[in-house]
């Protein structure tokens, strides 16, 4: 039997909405437990609305979803290990502090240099970039991994998404080794 791992998830990750939406659609698997801070959702979606001009209000929503989709998601409890990190950036301390209070594997980020070797590896937890972090779901399930992305894609109705969209979405995501993946699995994905 395989042990899930935990995944704390940082707001860079939330940015866009074809990543976000496929890393939700993942962590409803049984592939990993994907964990978040209030804190994470603020900061996404602050500059979501500040960089896409869009109400913040608009964004309650993807957020109230968010939290229904992945049951047990918000970390609370870990303002006071806060202070405990000496990190290059001191607003994602926060974030380092969720992923020792959930006993995480990973932390979900763009930032890697963020989060420093010396100051993570000695708590056991390990810094992924979401591209790399996809292809290693992919490796674990093949299967579990083309049926959440084929569920992701073909949510898309109203407007619908043609796949190369969906594929160069992706690729503008940041996850340029992920959407060539995809794209290669074309064929277990699309609907016929």
């Amino acid at each position: 039997m395989r042990v899930r791992i935990t995944v704390v998830i940082d707001a860079n990750v939330f940015f866009g909405a074809r990543l976000r939406s496929l890393v939700l659609y993942l962590a409803q698997s049984t592939l990993f437990r994907a964990r978040w801070t209030e804190r994470v959702h603020d900061e996404w979606m602050r500059n979501v609305a500040a960089k896409r001009n869009i109400d913040i209000a608009r964004l309650q929503t993807t957020r109230n979803l968010m939290d229904l989709a992945v049951p047990d998601c918000l970390v609370t409890g870990y303002q006071a290990l806060e202070t405990s990190f000496e990190l290059p950036d001191p607003d994602d301390r926060h974030i380092l502090a969720a992923a020792v209070k959930t006993r995480a594997d990973v932390i979900l980020t763009f930032n890697d240099r963020d989060f420093p070797a010396d100051v993570v590896e000695p708590l056991g937890i390990e810094i992924s970039h979401p591209d790399d972090f996809l292809l290693d779901q992919f490796g674990i399930s093949e299967e579990l991994f083309i049926a959440y992305v084929r569920e992701d894609f073909q949510h898309y109705k109203a407007p619908a998404l043609t796949f190369e969209n969906y594929v160069e979405d992706l690729r503008k995501a940041g996850v340029p080794k992920t959407a060539k993946l995809i794209e290669e699995l074309r064929v277990q994905i699309e609907p016929d």
